[in-house]
């Protein structure tokens, strides 16, 4: 592949260390590495114990949660969005009707009342976003704003990670989205894998986004009445991605028998006033009948039938395995030490799946300091770090960050498939140029930053030689601050 001299400055620069060596070194090193950069003097600040500091951050009361109380539910979210667009369609339609009387009447009709306020709706209409979007900017804006006010950011990070993991998608239903990773999500980061597997899998959003609300058995009373039958996305998936991995040892039978497994599990379609929404299991839509999966029979006991599955799921050493590479490969490099792995899976197996004992082991583990620092920042957390550095969340109207993620390839909550974004640099090389567009946008918005301030207090000892002399001969304010923001220091972690 061939890039520009800027992706090649990009893998010229490494650690040539084999630890970091003094408390400032492992300070900035763990917030890029297991945080969203440093900023203000967070680097001094923790040096005296980096990794007590990141350790302390899995510890913070409410570590991971989200203080937005003005946010609604997902089930509300649907129902408030299903209301906003019937009356939509009705003022439409209205419109529509007199638009047809007045052309059969031939005279020019006087703007009614209705008529008036409909044009003042929509004039109030041109001057915000519809609701779904405002819907997604609120939830948006909350996530970015978590990320650039977290102390550490380490809890923060883990939250990303497994959005990405179980990631649903706001092109099935852009009202859950947000709601789902509060409600699935953040509750369950630093507790147990199993209750994680269980609130994604029977979430709304989850069962719309992976079509298990179309599922239902062929010998199922609703399955015999309209001639339809399963579908086999959220069983597949659930074994491919979200649990065994794609060589776990399941086959297609096992796949089958799991969709049997998970028909009835549903939602109260929004149109419903009060519970609209919200998870349900509908036996008439579920397969009767005992079912096999990898080698193990489980009883027809309805909506536990399919907990049952995902506790064993939950359990499973292929599970194990799974999650431990893709945590250590996330947060520390495309191919990370097996004796990492190894680590992360050994304590998922004799935690129980207790997340935050993985996550502790991440951060004690010698592997996860001493890998060179090769590890290229996606788009979404270099922005959200670009925000911190420079202090410019009030700045920045959210949709603009929003309209960068979608520059720079990775949308928020519209990832391209099932598995989510890639975690590794092949996905994101590329793009690297137009990161450049975005600095320069944001740099600009950051007028009484001081460049050479916020490389000490941003990169602080990773900062290079020359990455210094760039930004202290750069030409103007702005430049400086966007050749800060896209040194391979500041890129990479």
């Amino acid at each position: 592949m061939v890039r520009g001299a800027r992706t090649k400055r990009l893998d010229n620069f490494m650690s040539a260390k084999s630890a970091p060596d003094s408390g400032k070194d492992a300070a900035a090193l763990g917030l890029h590495r297991f945080g969203f950069g440093s900023t203000g003097n967070a680097i001094t600040r923790i040096a005296a114990d980096p990794r007590g500091a990141l350790l302390a951050d899995l510890e913070r009361p409410g570590a991971g949660q989200l203080d937005a109380p003005d946010l609604v539910s997902s089930a509300e979210a649907a129902r408030e969005v299903f209301d906003f667009r019937a009356e939509r369609a009705a003022e439409q339609k209205l419109a529509s009707r007199r638009q047809k009387e007045m052309s059969a009447s031939g005279e020019a009709q006087p703007v009614s009342e209705p008529a008036k306020l409909m044009s003042l709706d929509g004039a109030a209409l041109a001057q915000k976003p519809p609701l779904p979007q405002r819907i997604i900017l609120s939830e948006a804006k909350a996530r970015f704003d978590a990320a650039a006010g977290a102390d550490i950011g380490f809890a923060e990070r883990l939250v990303w990670f497994w959005s990405n993991h179980f990631c649903v998608s706001a092109d099935k239903d852009v009202a859950m989205v947000g709601a789902y990773e509060r409600e699935a999500i953040r509750p369950h980061v630093l507790g147990r894998f199993a209750d994680l597997l269980q609130a994604v899998e029977s979430h709304p959003a989850m069962l719309l986004y992976l079509d298990n609300v179309q599922s239902m058995g062929a010998d199922s009373i609703a399955g015999i009445n309209r001639d339809k039958g399963l579908n086999e996305n959220l069983a597949r998936e659930t074994l491919e991605l979200h649990t065994l991995g794609v060589r776990g040892g399941y086959g297609q039978a096992d796949v089958t028998n799991f969709a049997k497994v998970l028909t009835g599990w549903t939602w109260l379609g929004p149109e419903n006033p009060l519970h609209g929404g919200e998870f349900v299991f509908i036996k008439r839509l579920h397969e009767p009948g005992d079912q096999m999966v990898l080698g193990k029979r489980y009883a027809d006991t309805g909506v536990d039938q399919g907990r049952a599955v995902l506790a064993d799921l939950a359990r499973h050493p292929a599970t194990a395995q799974h999650i431990a590479g893709r945590l250590a490969r996330h947060f520390v490099a495309d191919d990370p030490p097996p004796s990492l792995v190894s680590k992360l899976a050994k304590t998922f197996a004799d935690t129980d799946g207790d997340l935050k004992q993985m996550a502790k082991i991440l951060i004690t583990a010698e592997e996860s300091w001493i890998a060179p620092r090769r590890k290229l920042k996606p788009p979404a957390e270099w922005i959200a770090g670009v925000i911190r550095l420079t202090k410019t969340q009030a700045d920045i109207p959210i949709s603009r960050i929003m309209n960068a993620q979608v520059a720079l390839g990775a949308p928020l909550w519209r990832p391209p498939a099932p598995n989510g974004y890639a975690d590794s640099e092949a996905a994101w090389i590329d793009g690297i140029p137009r990161r450049i567009d975005i600095a320069t946008e944001f740099a600009r918005r950051a007028p009484h930053a001081e460049p050479l301030e916020l490389l000490e207090s941003g990169l602080g000892p990773l900062a290079s030689a020359q990455t210094r002399e760039t930004v202290a001969r750069a030409e103007s304010h702005n430049q400086a601050l966007a050749l800060l923001v896209m040194a391979p220091e500041f890129l990479r972690r």
